[in-house]
Formats: structure tokens, C-alpha cells, sequence
């Protein structure tokens, strides 16, 4: 199984500064790569530190762990062999001596014996019977009964049961595992990225690691810290505020505008206050029973999606450099409330975030890439039609002044969105979109994505416990009967509340 990395501060900011060195030496070519690449490339520079502190804690290290070759990223043999488990019955000629001798063949191959068993053997010529369970990759294994077979020390090897194993995904089970979900994303670290606009900003750097920390303290069931914001970082966020009011009301669909104008009455927005993200929580478990937590950076997609399915959207605190602020490269908080919040204050989006969210549990890699780049032209970039006209929902279309404009102008290219073919189109997240998909409704979009998660292939179903706050399988009968048993009460009462009204 796959798990976190440890989440405790200090090992989160010693992650955090090896990911940047590392991404300086290694990371030149995988600047404008894909989401799956991304990933891949900050899993193996977790490997790597992993690697570090077991060094630093007098422990070795296995060939198998080496993931760099002649200066090259390759996939770790960890990570890519496929894994089997296999039953043997292994009859040896010999007794206790040869024993020994054989289990020493399995252990100097790494092959990891789950369970021996021996009794005397009632086979001519043979003194004693073996059963063994074997794990280790596949060819690792094969070689290893091949080998035997051709021992002098072996009478007989017969192989009873072998079955390949897939690799299980770690997945967050209650809303306090989202403090393992913190792995970042470090291309768009204003220190590695020379495109950054606070690339030569020492102040700014400065700055952006020390609300960083706020994040790497943060424990589930805190209260989220408050940001004492500097007049450079109120008049960026007044700025951009303004010049997106004016937009709005042209070109925001209307759910957003709705709720942004509630935003501003109930929530202390506007462009002289930057507001504080407990304030934004308290606001959204209010409405929608969504709620904030701080984050560094850029999470993984993987992450990322797996905090929607608690209701929880994970959101930065730092500001966008001032001297670019009608475009940022990466999430900031301006980003976080005026493009995702209004959004998530919106009962039936919530309902619809949250989905996509329970929908990644469990998926591979490459289902992962293909919904995170749906969830890009859609919920961070989508545009549908309202009334006859084209308006913005996605979050990141709905926080940059200059991408709103260029989205509603005749320049970038508008497709009709279909799931399909946007989880395969390519985009850029280095400037403005090229390309933008069009629903016919709001509805329309989420209906087809909801299909299009339905197809996803995962090893399991899950549903959310709001009661608990944690993900329940459905694998089990008694957690399927309860399930039901929940649902049927709910229908019950719906019943009877129609019942009543036609007859009023």
C-alpha cells in the first residue's frame, strides 16, 4: 500500500526545501510537463527524501530504491514490477540442513516469505515437505522457483496457487488523514521557477515561506491562523477586486455573482479587506457544510481531489506578486476566494465537488490525470451558456481579470465540452488558455461529468458519513444495510412531506 510521507512540521518543511534543491538540479525538463508527469516527478523527489532521512537515522538503502540512471528519471523497480503471491509445496531430499539452505535462497533474492509450514515427507527418497507462501515481484519470483527446480537439494516443486497483486492506493478514511494530504506541487515555487514574477523578490520569497509555515502547522480541528496581510498585499488584492467587480456582472455565471454579493454582505468582502480564511470557513459550513484549510502551495492532484470528498477545499493564504496581478501561474488566496468560494457556497455545486472528490478515491494514476485535467477545463476553467450567453464558472477564469477578458473575447478557441475528448486535450498552466470548453448549461456540465466519474474503474465504492466525517467501502454487507437502511428513512420522510402536500 502506498502511504503518506510523516506530516509533523519539521519533516514537512525539511520535505519542502529538499523537493526545491532537488527540483533545481533535476527538475529543468519537467517544468511543462503534464499533471501525471508532475506527479510522478515530486514522487520520486519524495523517494529521494525518504531516502535522506533514513540515512540521517543511521538506516541503508536498497538498490531497488534508486530511481535517477545515468543522470535520467526512471521509475523506481518498487513502483513498476508487478508483485505476486504464490503458494508453493516445495520436497526436499535432505532434512533440516538443506531447510535452511533453501529459505536462504528466498531471502537473498528478497522474496519475503509470508508463511512456512513442514512436515516429513511420505514421498520415496524425500525427507521433507515445504509449504511455503512467497511475495515478491513477479520475475523475481519466477527465477527463484526456476532456480530450485534444478537444485540438487530438491526432489519436487510444485506450484499451487499464484496470483498477481495490484497495488492498493492509499486513501484518506476520516477528515483528519487530510493532514497527510499535503504534498505539493514545487514547479511554480517562486524560487525554481524563473518565469515567476517574485523569482528576484527576496522580500517576497521571504514572505511566501512564512505563510507557508502557518500551513505545515496546521492540524485538523484548529482554528485556521489569521494572516496580518502588509499594505503591498491589501492594495494587489484592491486591485484585482476592483477590475473583477466590473466584469462580473458581464461575464460570471450566475451562481457566482449570487453568492458574491452575499460574500460581500455577510462575510467582510471587499477591495480594502483581504478576508481571513476562518472567517470564509464559518461562512461556508453555514451555507453548504464545506470548510478551509490551509495550504503552502500547489497539492498534488491526487490530494487535492481527495479533500473535496470531505467538503473541504484546500486553500493558500499568500498573495500574488504585485507586479503581475492580473495573472497568476499558481493558486493564490485571491484565486481561492473570489473564483472557488462563491462556487462552493452554492448548494448544488457543493453537492457536485464533493462527488467528483468521493469519485477519485481509489483510481489509478491515469484516471487521476485524465479527471484533473476535466476538473482544469471545467471547475477551474469552464464557460456555459446562460440565457443565450457565454459566462464564466470556472474558478480561474473567475479570479483573473486579464483571463476573463481573454476568455470572452473572439482570440482563444471554444469547443462544445465533452468529457471524452476534454480529459485528453492539452492545456498550458503558464499563461492564458488557449482553449476553453463550452457547456450548454450549468446543469448540463455537471450531469456529463457525473457519467463520465460513474466509468471510472476503481477496486471499490465509497460513500461519505457526514455524521463521522469519514469514507465508508462498500464492501462490507453490514456497512451496505446500514447505508440503505439511511437512505430508506430519508425516503420515508420524503414520502409523507408529499403525501402531505398533495393533500393541502
Amino acid at each position: 500500500m502506498l502511504s503518506p510521507l510523516a506530516t509533523d512540521p519539521d519533516t514537512a518543511k525539511r520535505r519542502l526545501a529538499f523537493q526545491k534543491s532537488y527540483s533545481q538540479e533535476h527538475g529543468g525538463s519537467w517544468r511543462r510537463k503534464s499533471l501525471i508527469e508532475d506527479a510522478k516527478f515530486e514522487t520520486l523527489a519524495n523517494i529521494e527524501f525518504e531516502k535522506q532521512e533514513r540515512k540521517s537515522r543511521g538506516g541503508s538503502i536498497s538498490e531497488e530504491e534508486e530511481v535517477f540512471q545515468n543522470g535520467e528519471v526512471i521509475v523506481s523497480p518498487v513502483e513498476k514490477e508487478i508483485r505476486s503471491q504464490c503458494s508453493v509445496m516445495v520436497t526436499l531430499k535432505e532434512g533440516m540442513t538443506s531447510l535452511s539452505r533453501i529459505i536462504r535462497v528466498f531471502e537473498s533474492s528478497k522474496v519475503t516469505l509470508e508463511h512456512i509450514e513442514s512436515r516429513r515427507s511420505k514421498k520415496k527418497g524425500a525427507q521433507i515437505d515445504l509449504f511455503l507462501i512467497c511475495l515478491s515481484p513477479k520475475e523475481t519470483l519466477t527465477m527463484v522457483l526456476n532456480s530450485l527446480r534444478q537444485s540438487s537439494l530438491v526432489a519436487d516443486l510444485n506450484v499451487l496457487n499464484q496470483k498477481d497483486l495490484k497495488r492498493e492506493i492509499w486513501i484518506p478514511t476520516h477528515i483528519a488523514d487530510l493532514d497527510k494530504c499535503t504534498h505539493l506541487v514545487t514547479k511554480f515555487e517562486p524560487e525554481l521557477d524563473s518565469d515567476h514574477p517574485g523569482f528576484t523578490d527576496m522580500n517576497y520569497r521571504a514572505r511566501r515561506a512564512q505563510i507557508a509555515d502557518i500551513a505545515f502547522e496546521y492540524k485538523y480541528g484548529q482554528k485556521i491562523p489569521r494572516v496580518e496581510y502588509t499594505e503591498d498585499e491589501i492594495r494587489t488584492w484592491g486591485h484585482v477586486y476592483r477590475h473583477l467587480k466590473e466584469l462580473f456582472p458581464a461575464y460570471a455565471c450566475k451562481e457566482h455573482n449570487d453568492i458574491f454579493k452575499l460574500l460581500e454582505k455577510e462575510c467582510g468582502y471587499s477591495e480594502n479587506t483581504i478576508p481571513q480564511l476562518e472567517d470564509v470557513s464559518n461562512f461556508l459550513k453555514r451555507k453548504t457544510g464545506w470548510q478551509l484549510r490551509p495550504v503552502a502551495g500547489l497539492l498534488l492532484a491526487r490530494d487535492f481531489l481527495a479533500s473535496l470528498a470531505f467538503r473541504t477545499f484546500q486553500c493558500t493564504q499568500y498573495i500574488r506578486h504585485g507586479s503581475k496581478p492580473d495573472h497568476s501561474p499558481e493558486p493564490d488566496c485571491i484565486h481561492e476566494l473570489i473564483g472557488h468560494v462563491p462556487m462552493l457556497a452554492d448548494p448544488i455545486f457543493a453537492q457536485f465537488s464533493q462527488e467528483l472528490g468521493l469519485a477519485s478515491l481509489g483510481a489509478s494514476d491515469e484516471d487521476i490525470e485524465r479527471f484533473a485535467t476535466l476538473y482544469w477545463f471545467t471547475v477551474e476553467f469552464g464557460l456555459c451558456k446562460q440565457n443565450g450567453d457565454i459566462k464564466a464558472y470556472g474558478a480561474g477564469t473567475l479570479s483573473s481579470y486579464g483571463e476573463l477578458q481573454h476568455a470572452m473575447s473572439e482570440n482563444p478557441e471554444k469547443k462544445t465540452f465533452d468529457p471524452s475528448v476534454t480529459a485528453v486535450q492539452q492545456y498550458t498552466d503558464q499563461d492564458l488558455q488557449p482553449v476553453y470548453f463550452v457547456t450548454e448549461s450549468f446543469e448540463n456540465m455537471m450531469e456529463k461529468m457525473r457519467v463520465y466519474a460513474a466509468s471510472i474503474v476503481r477496486p471499490y465504492n465509497v460513500r461519505y458519513n457526514p455524521y463521522t466525517q469519514s469514507i465508508e467501502t462498500l464492501d462490507d454487507k453490514e456497512v451496505i444495510r446500514s447505508a440503505a437502511n439511511n437512505l430508506q428513512k430519508e425516503l420515508e420522510v420524503l414520502h409523507k412531506v408529499i403525501l402531505r402536500l398533495n393533500t393541502a
